[in-house]
């Protein structure tokens, strides 16, 4: 079993900044991150595979970085230029297995989610 701590998030007005921590307990291969916003569906954001290789939803392209501690067993969110619309509960996930890095379906741990809100 593995356990990730997420931490980061806030409030942020339109353009600024944050930046999401998840620590994991345990080797993983796989980390992403995805979101929730109120009355919608959770949506991926980004993910990063074997510490190297990055994949990002288009609407986070060119804003979000997504990168990984492997030292510290911890993958980041940079969020810049954030927008109200980034208004969300964002959770972080993990697995051991392959799979679709974009499907939530396909991972085994996940984060307990932080808040980010965006003010316009």
């Amino acid at each position: 079993q593995v356990q990730l701590v997420e931490s980061g998030g806030g409030l942020v007005q339109t353009g600024g900044s944050l930046r999401l921590s998840c620590a994991a307990s345990g080797r993983t291969t796989a980390t992403g991150w995805f979101r929730q916003a109120p009355g919608k569906e959770r949506e991926f954001v980004a993910g990063i595979w074997s510490g190297v290789s990055t994949y990002y939803a288009d609407f986070v392209k060119d804003r979000f970085t997504i990168s990984r501690d492997s030292a510290q067993n911890t993958v980041y969110l940079q969020m810049n230029k954030l927008r109200p619309e980034d208004t969300a509960v964002y959770y972080c996930a993990a697995r051991r297995r392959i799979g679709p890095i974009q499907v939530g379906e396909t991972y085994d741990y996940w984060g307990q989610g932080t808040q980010v809100t965006v003010s316009s």
